[in-house]
């Protein structure tokens, strides 16, 4: 529960408008399937004014190791493709949920049953969600 509450200490950078198309996004996703991520959903957080990022990319892992490896391929291949570094990360102690957050994109991985309990997809019901996988 930290990681949502590490999100509400920051401001959403409005410079730089993301599309789903925007390339961090595609690295992001990618990076996720190349450590066979799972049920994988970006939310649109656009046009929700309270929303603290425009995108949310979420994603479940089977076990402790492979959170690792996903988030640690999220900031490695978003370092080299895009040349940006996390604002933030919440998580790698515990491998339960791990949270990245690249202001404007924040990315989830969790657990499946993690994901299940905290339900984000609902909590966020309002944003227009993509499945990917």
């Amino acid at each position: 529960m930290e990681q949502l509450a590490s999100l509400n200490t920051r401001k959403k950078k409005s410079a730089t408008r993301l599309t789903k198309n925007s390339k961090i996004i595609k690295t992001i996703i990618a990076a996720i399937q190349e450590k066979k991520g799972e049920h994988i959903v970006s939310l649109d957080l656009r046009k929700i004014p309270e929303a603290v990022a425009d995108f949310f990319i979420i994603c479940e892992a089977g076990n402790q190791p492979q959170i690792k490896a996903i988030a640690d391929n999220i900031e490695g291949r978003v370092s080299e493709i895009c040349e940006e570094n996390p604002y933030h990360h919440e998580g790698k102690q515990k491998l339960q949920w791990v949270l990245i957050d690249y202001v404007n994109v924040v990315v989830h991985v969790m657990l499946s049953e993690n994901r299940k309990f905290y339900r984000l997809e609902e909590m966020w019901s309002d944003a227009s969600a993509e499945h990917t996988d």
